[in-house]
């Protein structure tokens, strides 16, 4: 049954051409009182019938053919019923079909003809005791229900048409917001892949050309950059392997190591000293735990600027790291005394160098901001970051 009614919703053409027998056999049960040959009666209820079968492909073309051949068909067949039924239809559907301004121009037009057959028709057809009232009600009844039924289809049309172009926009919308999370997710793990690598591949160059250095003449020293070596590339490999956890678990609630904060700068500056990298420390003003981004972004802006200085500051620099916790903000400076050329342009924030424009990323996430440029006697970062001191924590 499900089957039949989708054939039949598929072919309305079959369906709108069964509906065209009713009025044409109310057309030809008045043909016996007919006016004008049989031929020409049985042209009319063709003509007032045939509309029908197409009123969906041309709903205003059919119903003013219709009305225009209604007149004479009443005239021919001596019954307005078969017509009349027919331009109700086709009323319906004008209403169903077309904008409202067309559809009342066309209940106004079946009104007049309606008037006009009143006239016409019911003095010779209704004696004195049916009220001329009666009649009109009969023709014109129909008429305003059936266009108002017709309106309301193309008002619930239009509210069905509504909720599902809103759907779609909801879904479009939906499945952009997706895309965009998993841009920003990717660019998120590609920072963290450029920091841990980086960083610890960094630290083993600088004790391998320690190691093979000192490989002749201090036995002992190669052992410990050898050991420092293996100690990194574990670390490494150990957060490398955290990362493509990230990347493979499907499962929300799979335990995930914590990232790192301000709390393991102890941790990574000790690290950089092991690699020969001389660092002081320094806190100004009251610490306060941080919230887990920013805390997070001020490590890697520390972890970046130390890696950049073992790479490009020589042999013998130093650097110095400082923590400032403001009222409303938290503020990190490292310098080091490293002359590096060839990142001159790229401290004036041309953006030339992926470990600049990751701390810069990081750090404007969270609504903070990084310069990073020569300085007198070396190179400076400043990351700023918006940490509003929260009461009683210290």
């Amino acid at each position: 049954m499900r089957s039949f009614y989708g054939w039949l919703r598929g072919h309305p053409l079959v369906v709108d051409s069964m509906l065209a027998l009713v009025p044409a056999a109310l057309s030809l049960i008045a043909v016996g009182s007919r006016r004008v040959p049989l031929a020409a009666a049985v042209l009319f209820v063709l003509a007032t019938s045939a509309p029908v079968a197409l009123r969906r492909r041309y709903p205003v073309g059919a119903f003013a053919a219709v009305v225009a051949i209604g007149g004479p068909a009443v005239l021919a067949l001596g019954s307005p019923f078969g017509p009349d039924l027919a331009i109700v239809i086709l009323l319906y559907t004008v209403a169903a079909y077309r904008p409202r301004r067309v559809s009342v121009v066309a209940l106004a037009a079946f009104l007049a003809g309606a008037l006009v057959t009143i006239l016409m028709w019911t003095p010779a057809h209704v004696d004195s005791l049916f009220p001329i009232a009666g009649v009109a009600a009969i023709f014109a009844g129909p008429a305003l229900l059936a266009w108002l039924l017709g309106d309301s289809m193309q008002w619930r049309r239009g509210y069905y048409r509504g909720l599902e172009e809103r759907a779609a926009r909801l879904e479009h919308e939906r499945d952009a917001q997706a895309q965009i999370a998993v841009a920003a997710e990717r660019a998120r793990i590609a920072r963290e892949l450029h920091d841990v690598v980086a960083h610890h591949v960094s630290v083993m160059v600088v004790q391998a050309d320690g190691a093979a250095y000192a490989l002749e003449t201090s036995p002992e020293r190669t052992r410990q950059a050898l050991a420092a070596i293996s100690g990194t590339g574990r670390q490494a490999l150990t957060e490398m392997r955290r990362l493509l956890g990230i990347l493979r678990s499907a499962d929300d609630g799979a335990e995930l190591a914590p990232q790192p904060g301000v709390e393991q700068l102890a941790g990574l500056l000790e690290q950089a000293r092991a690699a020969g990298l001389p660092v002081s420390f320094a806190v100004e003003g009251v610490p306060r735990v941080l919230p887990p981004g920013p805390a997070l972004a001020a490590y890697r802006v520390v972890q970046e600027s130390l890696t950049n200085a073992r790479k490009h500051g020589g042999p013998t620099v130093t650097a110095a790291v400082t923590l400032r916790f403001c009222d409303d903000q938290l503020v990190i400076k490292v310098t080091d005394d490293g002359r590096r050329p060839a990142l001159a342009g790229a401290g004036r924030g041309d953006g030339r160098g992926h470990g600049l424009i990751g701390m810069r990323e990081r750090v404007e996430v969270h609504g903070g901001a990084v310069t990073a440029g020569p300085c007198p006697g070396g190179w400076r970062v400043t990351a700023t970051l918006p940490v509003p001191a929260e009461p009683g924590a210290a």
